[in-house]
């Protein structure tokens, strides 16, 4: 009799749970952030001065030195066996010697990730079909003659001859895959987002979108997305965030197969906040237009019309976890020199229940169609001591450690510690679901934004303006 109670228990459990049975395949997917090496917003506020935000820019993004940090993120890619990486903040910069020649690529970070796999034995390639590659570029902003110039002679030197160059960079989304499965993609594509967020009317405008593949896994396609919403967002007004997880979702709604979204959607489930004391990230506050969420909010109770993430949850797509709302998975709050959390925020963080002091939880991988979560982890968070975090020599970054250490009371070693990255990272393992295949029709290609006639008008009398004074200068000092 017992045993006949067994089988009718396996039995009742395999009715009660199809999508397991009916897996054949797993994917291990990861999100990273991988950081375009400094603080932006910071940057911003220094325009219209753009010598001193662009020259603020490189010093950070020379101290956070990428070449020191992709070989432990590609370690970290490898030892947790990811076949997919979902990658944000992709960056290249580039730089001109004068107005009339050409831009030279300085660095790549993409690039250089994929180098230190390789270098690393197991190589990862960005994601390509039919001529289309899987990155897409979110925003730039141009290297500009008179305007955007730094000074870095140890850089430029043996590239130009020179100390100083114009230099401008761009940002986007991309996804890399193991370089043994690149065969199995089907298809590629790339998308803008209609909401942008301009900086400075007509000169500077963020643009985001996203990148996405079809890719075979076991007997089924899957279909895999990378993107990073918007951060930026104006008091009393619904953030670019919620609009653009809205337009994905609407541009997913044809989209039959297992389906996957990986990215950083800069939302928080706690938002809006009451007020910039429950949030020391600077995440959106509650206004008459975006109505303070509700505590503890679920699928049911969230408001949704001012969050990515419940426009995401409310519209059928489940969360792989580890617990948004649990504040050990965090996965924000690294500093801008990366030396350990946000000296400014470790408190907050701490106080909510964070140990490392991160205090938003903005990374996330999505799913929907029959697809399944097994595991899931946050990677790369844990600061002064693991084998994510390297030895840094700026000034400034050995001061923030030194002060977080004694903040902590750890004990720090008497150069910087820094991390990979200001986000923690997401890792998970999928079970797929068995022959499910079909025509699903391509994702929407919105048009891009090119730069129009009245920005080219702008940024020449900007460069005018800028000759004009340089040349004054000149005059005075002779």
């Amino acid at each position: 009799m017992r045993k006949i109670s067994v089988v009718l228990s396996f039995l009742l459990l395999a009715i009660g749970t199809p999508n397991a049975q009916a897996a054949d395949a797993n994917l291990k997917v990861m999100s990273r952030n991988i950081y375009v090496g400094s603080d932006v917003g910071v940057a911003m506020k220094l325009i219209p001065d753009f010598k001193a935000a662009a020259q603020f820019m490189w010093d950070q993004v020379s101290a956070t030195d990428f070449s020191k940090r992709a070989p432990l993120l590609a370690k970290e890619i490898i030892t947790n066996k990811a076949d997919v990486v979902g990658i944000q903040e992709a960056t290249t910069w580039v730089c001109k010697k004068n107005a009339w020649s050409g831009k030279t690529e300085v660095l790549n970070f993409t690039d250089q990730l994929l180098a230190a796999t390789k270098n690393l034995g197991t190589e990862y390639v960005v994601a390509e079909k039919d001529g289309t590659t899987a990155k897409n570029i979110g925003f730039s902003i141009a290297a500009i003659p008179f305007l955007t110039i730094v000074n870095d002679p140890k850089t430029f030197q043996p590239l130009f001859g020179q100390d100083t160059a114009a230099c401008g960079f761009e940002i986007g989304d991309a996804l890399i895959i193991r370089k043994d499965l690149a065969s199995q993609i089907s298809k590629v594509g790339n998308t803008e987002y209609d909401a942008s967020y301009s900086i400075v009317p007509t000169l500077m405008t963020i643009y985001r979108g996203y990148t996405w593949m079809d890719l075979q896994v076991g007997t089924s396609t899957v279909r895999i997305v990378s993107t990073h919403l918007e951060s930026v967002w104006d008091a009393n007004k619904v953030p670019n965030a919620a609009k653009q997880a809205k337009q994905l979702v609407s541009d997913l709604s044809n989209t039959s197969i297992p389906t996957i979204v990986i990215g950083d959607f800069n939302a928080d489930p706690r938002d809006p906040r009451k007020d910039a004391k429950s949030n020391p990230g600077g995440q959106p506050e509650a206004s008459e237009t975006c109505p303070i969420q509700v505590e503890n909010p679920t699928v049911k109770s969230s408001i949704d019309s001012c969050n990515a993430y419940w426009v995401m949850r409310k519209s059928g797509y489940l969360d792989v976890g580890p617990d948004a709302l649990n504040a050990t998975n965090f996965t924000w709050g690294g500093s801008a020199l990366l030396a350990g959390p946000d000296l400014d925020r470790y408190k907050a963080g701490k106080a909510m229940g964070n140990a490392q002091g991160f205090t938003d939880r903005l990374d996330y991988v999505f799913y929907k169609n029959g697809v399944q979560p097994l595991n899931s982890k946050i990677v790369g968070n844990i600061w002064p001591y693991s084998e994510s975090t390297w030895v840094c020599d700026n000034e400034e970054q050995i001061n923030n450690t030194q002060l977080l250490a004694n903040e902590m009371k750890v004990v720090s070693p008497e150069t910087g510690v820094c991390m990979e990255t200001d986000h923690a990272g997401l890792f998970t393992t999928l079970a797929i679901p068995a022959g499910i295949n079909g025509s699903t029709p391509d994702l929407p290609s919105h048009a891009p934004f090119p730069i129009s006639f009245w920005q080219w008008v702008g940024l020449a009398i900007l460069a005018l303006i800028a000759f004009l004074i340089i040349r004054r200068r000149r005059r005075r000092a002779i």
